[in-house]
């Protein structure tokens, strides 16, 4: 009886919607070779697949480890390879699946909504499971406070200067087109419980900064913060970029922040741009970094010693500072078309100071020499550099382009 259960399971790991974890996306289930999919060779063996059975859906390990921090009141996991199974359970799964889930638990997903994918952040991924299962924020349109053009709250700020995190007030506003926050003590005795309370009591004080939403993306980077829910803000100021680096105690909070954001960007883009699709709007909002770690240059001439950098390609500019956390870059340079005689080349140009898995980035304006690491980040960075500069260059580009000066 179990070994025929566990076969019907995985028949039904084969149908469409179910062959990918309900919730990231992740491949499940066997390939025609008869391996597990996503590995090869002696891994195909150990890889499992997992299932909530109250809930009908076919998870990634993963996922399903969030699906246990529900708590089984809401979601109940087995693995399909390893648990037994008994008849009442399977049939369940048959008549469910997937796709049926996803009808019931996404319906009213929003379009700005950011769904996590494989090798997302725990926070954005557990927010989502949270979101759908938990709080059903997507089958009831009046739960997502995010949706409304307006937020207020209270964020762990990392100080420009003294590198502490305070909390600072922060007020989102869509229709003013701005992110302010503010450092006055009085605001921050204030209780975090009452957003109307709080707006009202930034009306008569400047903020400490007003960052135009439109300018603005929005990045999780838990690992460089040291937080799980650390979230880093970037914006063009005064031809320079700068980087605030945010934190919140509570996953829900920061992850409500983000999708606050990329919606206030997408009902402005919905207005700028009639005529564009959905797709189109939201390839425009927050962006992960295309790539980040650390790489060693040398200066304009070219003959200077190697430079220990942290290097951020974001989108189309890849700036570099001393440390990960710096609140301004060294430097930093947009990457127009390879048309527009921009290169990346294996190695130095001749006469130049050289090291081991260098390469080159040439611009119009110079060169730009940097080494990885090994041989492995050399290729990651030349194919991600050369991605961005074979891209077609679009007028809103060129125009970002032009407000970068140093």
């Amino acid at each position: 009886m179990a070994d025929k259960n566990k076969k019907k399971l995985m028949e039904l790991l084969k149908e469409p919607g179910n062959d990918e974890c309900a919730d990231c996306g992740d491949s499940l289930g066997v390939q025609e070779n008869g391996e597990s999919a996503g590995t090869t060779g002696s891994s195909a063996s150990r890889r499992t697949d997992w299932a909530s059975y109250n809930l009908g859906i076919f998870l990634c390990v993963n996922c399903a480890s969030i699906h246990r921090m529900l708590g089984a009141h809401i979601s109940k996991v087995k693995c399909i390879q390893l648990d037994q199974w008994n008849d009442d359970q399977v049939e369940f799964m048959a008549a469910t699946g997937n796709l049926k889930a996803k009808e019931q638990y996404e319906q009213y997903v929003p379009v700005f909504y950011k769904r996590p994918t494989t090798g997302e952040p725990q926070v954005l991924r557990e927010q989502w499971i949270r979101a759908k299962y938990e709080r059903h924020e997507f089958m009831d349109v009046d739960r997502q406070t995010y949706t409304s053009g307006h937020k207020t709250g209270y964020l762990w700020k990392r100080g420009k200067e003294d590198s502490r995190f305070q909390s600072r007030l922060f007020v989102l506003s869509e229709e003013e087109n701005v992110l302010k926050y503010y450092n006055k003590q009085d605001l921050l005795q204030l209780p975090p419980d009452n957003p109307d309370k709080l707006l009202k009591a930034t009306q008569a004080r400047e903020p400490k900064a007003a960052i135009a939403v439109s300018e603005l993306n929005a990045v999780f980077v838990p690992e460089k913060i040291g937080n799980p829910n650390g979230m880093q803000l970037c914006y063009l100021k005064d031809g320079q970029t700068r980087n605030i680096y945010l934190y919140t105690d509570d996953g829900k909070d920061i992850v409500e922040w983000y999708n606050a954001i990329r919606c206030a960007n997408y009902n402005r883009l919905k207005v700028a741009y009639p005529g564009a699709s959905d797709d189109e709007l939201t390839a425009q909002l927050t962006k992960d970094f295309v790539m980040e770690g650390w790489l060693y240059k040398t200066g304009p001439k070219g003959n200077e010693a190697f430079k220990k950098r942290w290097f951020t390609l974001d989108d189309r500019r890849l700036s570099y500072c001393s440390d990960p956390l710096d609140p301004h870059p060294k430097g930093e340079v947009f990457l127009k078309n390879k048309g527009d005689n921009f290169a990346v080349r294996e190695g130095v140009p001749p006469g130049r100071h050289d090291q081991d898995y260098a390469f080159t980035l040439r611009t119009p304006d110079r060169d730009y020499i940097m080494s990885a690491d090994t041989k492995e980040d050399r290729k990651r960075w030349m194919e991600a550099l050369n991605r961005a500069i074979e891209k077609p260059l679009y007028p809103q580009e060129s125009k970002k382009a032009k407000q970068i000066t140093k």
